[in-house]
């Protein structure tokens, strides 16, 4: 079951202890997963490596992104508009 969440009324003793116990279930649930993915075959290293690809993709992705709204900006349409010039998909 997820666990409930704690109000945000300060910093009680049963708010930290809430918290405490909601970081427990959450370190639970990321070892439980982690062990599910290497019994699947993955390594933590593949994992690490992918999670960096990831990085990098985005940091790309991004900068990708803030070139084509300056190229919309100077030539004053949509980013969007932009899209079909250069073979691009809405969805990437």
């Amino acid at each position: 079951p997820p666990p409930r969440s704690c109000q945000p009324n300060g910093a009680t003793k049963e708010t930290l202890q809430c918290e405490i116990e909601e970081l427990k279930q959450k370190d639970l649930a990321l070892d439980q997963e982690i062990a599910q993915l290497l019994s699947e075959g993955y390594s933590l290293e593949e994992l690490e490596q992918h999670i960096s690809l990831l990085h990098e993709y985005n940091d790309i992705k991004d900068a990708g992104q803030m070139l084509l709204g300056k190229l919309a900006v100077i030539r004053g349409v949509t980013t969007k508009q932009l899209y079909p010039e250069y073979d691009l998909e809405l969805s990437d």
